[in-house]
């Protein structure tokens, strides 16, 4: 869960009085600006245990921010609020994980894994050397960065190549809040995290058919890339068992220790107690798989997908796939599409109009006038071409599929795949391509 919402916050109430007791005392008198704050580096993170569900043993912590105790700052809403209208989200959001690392490190005894939050607002921003140091110094633990279904909808391109630089240095992803929205169920395929975070609604309503639906997407893509699944909120034996009956495999939540500094879970044994074996579980690190190179055709053809044909057989693939989203993939599904020839492009406009509006995402390139693309459609201007390149994806819950095709009037190379590793990796060579 992010930092900035409020179940986070919430989880203070009773697990951190004194330093709530701390942040009522900043008055009038408090003198903490969030220029201070990032000029004094003055963020000093709690963290929360994350357990394996069965054994109950520790496999990590999640960092949370807070500024200086006793200051209105302390608090990560007034804290991250003060830096949005400073315009300095991104200086804080570095600090916030420079900390957390930094703690972590200098810990006698690190826990295995250490998740750090990102705020979906600045995931465009190169990182810090600081932070670049303390991710590739062989840190005594693995890194695993979360995010939510707002920056894969909001910055796709920068959320990519933000993953595949995380998984180049050996440490793992997780997408938070999961089931919050349909847009990060319908983006799930294309991150593919080493750890999905289910939204915490889910376990207050363990047999509504919302969550059954969830649930059950999100096991067919742990089943498929090994991602292991973490429910969030537990502070009750019955929450326990609804995380259990989930098929989550770690939880997180007051039933296990609320935010606290690192100093009491090293005193109570934390290393000694970690269930390495199950910390051991997370996937290894796949440099490269987000960011494939080459253009849609290119990759299908690699994999021996491609075939001959007529314009006539393309098109009517294309129409076929544009159709199947209309009619029974539409909802939350993510819908990309490329082509270097305008008038083919300028075709799909009213397909891709009408998905607009039932879609989790739908996104354009082609060499079009913007305002000839409807509001709904993130688009991007691509180059034409001599040799005309088309493809179209359509990835949802229980369907992908992708056709892709290179040639002229009178003759076209073409691919129709429902290959999921395939089409998601044709999806993420279209999402480089939008705006970051």
């Amino acid at each position: 869960m992010s930092r900035t919402l409020a179940p986070r916050s919430r989880r203070t109430a009773t697990v951190e009085a004194p330093a709530l007791a701390a942040l009522t005392g900043g008055g009038e008198h408090d003198d903490w600006s969030i220029e201070r704050v990032l000029a004094e580096r003055a963020i000093e993170p709690l963290f929360q245990p994350i357990v394996e569900l069965h054994s109950l043993r520790p496999v990590g912590v999640e960092a949370l921010a807070r500024g200086p105790a006793g200051s209105r700052l302390w608090h990560p809403r007034p804290l991250f609020a003060a830096a949005v209208a400073a315009g300095r989200l991104a200086e804080l959001d570095t600090l916030c994980a420079e900390r957390a690392l930094e703690l972590a490190r200098a810990a006698a005894a690190p826990p295995p894994l250490v998740f750090v939050n990102a705020e979906p607002a600045v995931v465009d921003q190169p990182p810090s050397a600081r932070l670049l140091e303390l991710m590739t110094s062989n840190p005594p633990f693995r890194i695993v960065v979360e995010y939510t279904e707002r920056s894969l909808s909001a910055r796709p391109a920068a959320l990519l190549q933000l993953a595949a630089a995380i998984q180049s240095h050996g440490h793992g992803l997780a997408l938070d809040d999961v089931g919050a929205d349909p847009m990060s169920l319908a983006f799930l395929p294309l991150l593919e995290p080493e750890v999905v975070k289910l939204d915490l609604q889910l376990l207050r309503a363990p047999h509504s058919p919302r969550t059954v639906e969830v649930v059950a997407a999100v096991h067919a893509v742990a089943e498929r890339t090994g991602a292991l699944i973490v429910a969030e909120g537990i502070e009750t034996e019955d929450d326990l068992a609804n995380a259990r009956a989930l098929g989550a495999n770690w939880g997180q939540g007051l039933l296990f220790g609320g935010p606290a500094p690192l100093a009491p879970f090293e005193e109570a044994g934390l290393a000694d107690t970690a269930d390495l074996a199950s910390a051991s579980l997370l996937r290894p690190s796949r440099p490269g798989l987000h960011l494939p190179s080459g253009t849609p055709f290119e990759a299908a053809a690699a994999r021996g997908k491609a075939r001959q044909g007529t314009a006539e057989a393309f098109a009517a693939h294309m129409e076929h796939l544009l159709r199947r989203a209309q009619q029974d993939h539409g909802a939350g599904a993510v819908v990309l599409a490329s082509c270097t020839d305008a008038e083919t492009a300028r075709s799909w406009l009213p397909a891709l109009r009408g998905l607009a509006d039932r879609a989790a995402f739908v996104g354009l390139v082609a060499p079009l006038h913007p305002a000839a693309v409807a509001p709904g459609v993130r688009f991007a201007a691509g180059p034409g071409a001599e040799v005309e390149e088309c493809a179209a994806v359509v990835i949802a819950p229980r369907y992908a599929a992708a056709v892709c095709g290179r040639g002229s009037l009178e003759s076209v190379a073409f691919a129709h795949t429902e290959d999921r590793a395939l089409v998601a990796s044709i999806a993420r060579i279209v999402l480089q391509q939008l705006p970051r």
